[in-house]
Protein backbone atom coordinates (compact mmCIF):
# COMPACT_ATOMS: atom_id res chain seq x y z
CA UNK A 1 0.00 0.00 0.00
CA UNK A 2 0.94 3.42 -0.68
CA UNK A 3 -0.15 6.36 1.33
CA UNK A 4 -0.37 10.24 1.15
CA UNK A 5 -1.43 12.76 3.19
CA UNK A 6 -1.39 16.20 2.74
CA UNK A 7 -3.04 19.62 3.13
CA UNK A 8 -5.10 21.79 1.46
CA UNK A 9 -4.36 26.00 1.81
CA UNK A 10 -7.14 28.32 0.94
CA UNK A 11 -6.15 30.59 -2.11
CA UNK A 12 -5.03 33.89 -0.98
CA UNK A 13 -7.24 35.70 -2.72
CA UNK A 14 -10.57 33.51 -1.49
CA UNK A 15 -12.69 35.15 1.19
CA UNK A 16 -13.06 34.14 4.45
CA UNK A 17 -14.33 30.35 4.56
CA UNK A 18 -16.25 28.64 6.85
CA UNK A 19 -13.98 26.10 6.55
CA UNK A 20 -10.70 25.73 8.60
CA UNK A 21 -8.95 23.27 7.41
CA UNK A 22 -8.85 20.52 4.61
CA UNK A 23 -7.38 17.13 4.71
CA UNK A 24 -6.64 14.60 2.23
CA UNK A 25 -4.79 11.04 2.14
CA UNK A 26 -4.74 8.68 -0.96
CA UNK A 27 -4.21 5.00 -0.27
CA UNK A 28 -3.07 3.00 -3.10
CA UNK A 29 -3.38 -0.62 -3.30
CA UNK A 30 -2.55 -1.80 -6.75
CA UNK A 31 -5.06 -0.74 -9.17
CA UNK A 32 -7.59 0.66 -6.65
CA UNK A 33 -6.84 3.87 -5.03
CA UNK A 34 -9.23 5.03 -1.99
CA UNK A 35 -9.20 9.38 -1.19
CA UNK A 36 -10.79 10.94 1.19
CA UNK A 37 -10.94 14.53 1.66
CA UNK A 38 -11.99 15.77 5.37
CA UNK A 39 -13.58 19.41 6.22
CA UNK A 40 -13.63 21.08 9.50
CA UNK A 41 -15.09 24.16 10.78
CA UNK A 42 -18.19 25.38 10.08
CA UNK A 43 -19.14 22.81 8.18
CA UNK A 44 -23.19 24.17 8.71
CA UNK A 45 -22.33 27.35 6.67
CA UNK A 46 -21.30 25.55 3.28
CA UNK A 47 -23.71 24.46 0.46
CA UNK A 48 -23.19 20.92 -0.50
CA UNK A 49 -25.31 19.89 -3.30
CA UNK A 50 -28.11 17.06 -2.65
CA UNK A 51 -27.68 13.96 -3.12
CA UNK A 52 -28.49 12.92 -6.06
CA UNK A 53 -27.44 8.90 -8.04
CA UNK A 54 -24.05 8.42 -8.66
CA UNK A 55 -23.60 9.03 -12.45
CA UNK A 56 -20.86 11.23 -14.89
CA UNK A 57 -21.80 14.57 -14.81
CA UNK A 58 -19.85 17.99 -16.07
CA UNK A 59 -19.78 21.56 -14.59
CA UNK A 60 -19.26 20.08 -10.96
CA UNK A 61 -17.16 22.64 -10.09
CA UNK A 62 -20.29 25.24 -10.04
CA UNK A 63 -20.79 24.07 -6.63
CA UNK A 64 -19.00 22.13 -3.76
CA UNK A 65 -16.57 20.03 -5.58
CA UNK A 66 -13.72 17.82 -5.25
CA UNK A 67 -10.73 17.22 -7.40
CA UNK A 68 -7.68 14.97 -8.26
CA UNK A 69 -5.16 15.81 -11.08
CA UNK A 70 -2.55 13.21 -12.21
CA UNK A 71 -0.07 13.50 -14.55
CA UNK A 72 2.65 10.86 -15.23
CA UNK A 73 6.27 11.34 -15.15
CA UNK A 74 7.60 13.00 -18.73
CA UNK A 75 4.30 13.24 -19.96
CA UNK A 76 2.58 16.72 -20.69
CA UNK A 77 -1.16 15.09 -20.42
CA UNK A 78 -2.87 14.90 -17.61
CA UNK A 79 -6.11 13.50 -16.03
CA UNK A 80 -8.47 15.72 -14.15
CA UNK A 81 -11.82 13.69 -11.57
CA UNK A 82 -14.03 15.48 -10.08
CA UNK A 83 -16.27 14.19 -6.96
CA UNK A 84 -18.95 15.96 -5.86
CA UNK A 85 -20.86 15.35 -2.87
CA UNK A 86 -23.91 14.75 -4.60
CA UNK A 87 -21.74 11.49 -5.89
CA UNK A 88 -21.67 12.94 -9.18
CA UNK A 89 -18.34 12.57 -10.77
CA UNK A 90 -16.39 13.58 -13.94
CA UNK A 91 -13.45 12.37 -15.31
CA UNK A 92 -11.39 14.24 -18.13
CA UNK A 93 -8.23 13.49 -20.20
CA UNK A 94 -6.16 17.01 -21.47
CA UNK A 95 -3.07 16.66 -23.87
CA UNK A 96 -1.51 19.80 -22.44
CA UNK A 97 -2.10 22.72 -20.10
CA UNK A 98 -5.72 23.18 -20.61
CA UNK A 99 -6.00 21.84 -24.13
CA UNK A 100 -7.32 18.75 -25.69
CA UNK A 101 -10.28 18.08 -23.14
CA UNK A 102 -12.03 15.23 -24.02
CA UNK A 103 -14.08 12.57 -21.77
CA UNK A 104 -11.77 9.89 -19.77
CA UNK A 105 -12.63 6.74 -20.58
CA UNK A 106 -12.39 5.40 -16.38
CA UNK A 107 -14.64 2.89 -14.38
CA UNK A 108 -17.25 5.41 -12.66
CA UNK A 109 -15.82 5.62 -8.85
CA UNK A 110 -17.70 4.88 -5.53
CA UNK A 111 -18.50 7.92 -3.81
CA UNK A 112 -19.71 8.05 0.20
CA UNK A 113 -20.01 10.80 2.37
CA UNK A 114 -20.41 11.30 6.24
CA UNK A 115 -21.19 14.99 8.22
CA UNK A 116 -21.01 14.38 11.73
CA UNK A 117 -19.09 16.60 14.73
CA UNK A 118 -17.95 19.77 12.94
CA UNK A 119 -16.30 17.43 10.06
CA UNK A 120 -17.70 16.44 6.88
CA UNK A 121 -15.89 13.72 5.02
CA UNK A 122 -16.21 12.28 1.00
CA UNK A 123 -14.30 9.41 0.36
CA UNK A 124 -13.83 7.99 -3.23
CA UNK A 125 -12.89 4.55 -4.16
CA UNK A 126 -11.81 4.64 -7.80
CA UNK A 127 -9.66 1.97 -10.25
CA UNK A 128 -6.57 3.43 -10.95
CA UNK A 129 -3.10 3.04 -13.10
CA UNK A 130 -0.03 1.48 -11.29
CA UNK A 131 2.03 3.88 -12.68
CA UNK A 132 4.23 6.93 -10.26
CA UNK A 133 1.48 10.08 -10.38
CA UNK A 134 2.61 13.34 -10.18
CA UNK A 135 -0.86 15.40 -8.38
CA UNK A 136 -2.43 17.62 -7.29
CA UNK A 137 -6.06 17.86 -5.21
CA UNK A 138 -7.63 20.95 -4.90
CA UNK A 139 -11.42 21.63 -3.99
CA UNK A 140 -14.40 24.34 -4.62
CA UNK A 141 -15.91 25.28 -1.36
CA UNK A 142 -19.26 27.15 -1.69
CA UNK A 143 -20.38 29.19 1.31
CA UNK A 144 -24.19 29.97 2.74
CA UNK A 145 -23.19 33.60 2.19
CA UNK A 146 -22.60 33.20 -1.22
CA UNK A 147 -18.99 33.16 -1.31
CA UNK A 148 -16.57 30.99 -2.74
CA UNK A 149 -13.09 29.59 -1.65
CA UNK A 150 -10.90 27.82 -3.34
CA UNK A 151 -8.60 25.37 -2.05
CA UNK A 152 -5.04 23.34 -3.24
CA UNK A 153 -1.73 22.05 -2.28
CA UNK A 154 0.07 24.92 -3.53
CA UNK A 155 -1.11 27.85 -5.44
CA UNK A 156 0.67 29.58 -8.71
CA UNK A 157 0.46 33.26 -8.38
CA UNK A 158 -2.67 35.18 -9.43
CA UNK A 159 -5.92 33.71 -9.59
CA UNK A 160 -6.72 30.23 -8.96
CA UNK A 161 -5.92 27.70 -11.18
CA UNK A 162 -6.10 24.04 -10.49
CA UNK A 163 -4.27 23.17 -14.19
CA UNK A 164 -1.22 25.38 -13.35
CA UNK A 165 2.03 23.24 -13.51
CA UNK A 166 2.21 24.10 -10.16
CA UNK A 167 -0.66 22.45 -8.37
CA UNK A 168 0.76 19.13 -9.14
CA UNK A 169 2.52 19.54 -6.48
CA UNK A 170 2.65 15.98 -5.02
CA UNK A 171 4.04 12.73 -6.13
CA UNK A 172 2.89 9.13 -5.09
CA UNK A 173 4.70 6.26 -6.15
CA UNK A 174 2.80 3.08 -7.38
CA UNK A 175 1.59 0.43 -4.95
CA UNK A 176 3.98 -2.12 -4.64
CA UNK A 177 0.91 -4.73 -4.29
CA UNK A 178 -0.44 -6.20 -7.29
Amino acid sequence: MTLFRGELVRHPASPDSPVDHIAVTIERRGAEAVITYELAGEIDEVVFPDLTPSERRDGLWTTTCFELFVRHSGEDGYQEWNFAPSTAWAAYRFDGYRTGMRSADVSAPVISRDMRDGRYRLTVEASVDAAPWHIGLSSVIRHADGGTSYWALTHPPGKPDFHHADCFAAELAPSKEP
